[in-house]
């Protein structure tokens, strides 16, 4: 933690202690991307399901309204750790959104497609009109329905890398 590359402070407090209390994770992706930024600052940041991109989350996503400021103190990184419980995504009131995964491919479509899912609900709230949330039974069976799709990660990221490696592949060194 004293060399000229160490991690930041806070994402070491956060990042080392979900790997530590969390063996099983293997990737952890944490940001603030706009419209999930946005959400996290809503007095209730629940991803509702309203379409099936936002049910997507339904069942897999923790919330966290008792943010704390920047997470620098051991305790806070555990109780961050805490909430994950059996979620992959945790939304950081007033903060951003962390998403967990078993590869950089899954836990980057986890993200991408949280993001997204964000940028619907948030667009919704901002029409004024009430809210046509699914029943916890659908949201659920849409959530479960996506699973299949979970392999698609992979040529999702493939398809990232092979752009990249056409317009720069400096990214590999």
């Amino acid at each position: 933690m004293a060399g000229p590359d160490a991690p930041d402070p806070s994402a070491w407090c956060i990042h080392g202690t979900i790997h530590r209390e969390m063996p099983s994770v293997r990737v952890i992706l944490h940001c603030h991307p706009p419209y999930s930024t946005a959400l996290a600052c809503l007095k209730d940041p629940t991803m509702l399901p309203i379409d099936q991109n936002t049910a997507r989350f339904f069942g897999i996503t923790a919330v966290d309204t008792h943010f704390g400021g920047i997470a620098d103190e051991a305790a806070e990184g555990r109780r961050i750790a805490s909430l994950f419980g059996n979620h992959s995504v945790l939304l950081m009131g007033n903060h951003g959104v962390t998403v967990t995964g078993e590869t950089v491919a899954e836990a980057f479509e986890l993200l991408y497609f949280f993001e997204r899912a964000a940028k619907t609900l948030m667009l919704a709230y901002a029409s004024g009109q009430p809210l046509n949330v699914m029943p916890d039974a659908l949201a659920q069976k849409t959530a479960e329905d996506w699973l299949p799709y979970r392999g698609m990660a992979f040529a999702h990221f493939d398809y990232l890398k092979s752009t990249l490696d056409r317009t720069d592949p400096s990214y590999r060194d």
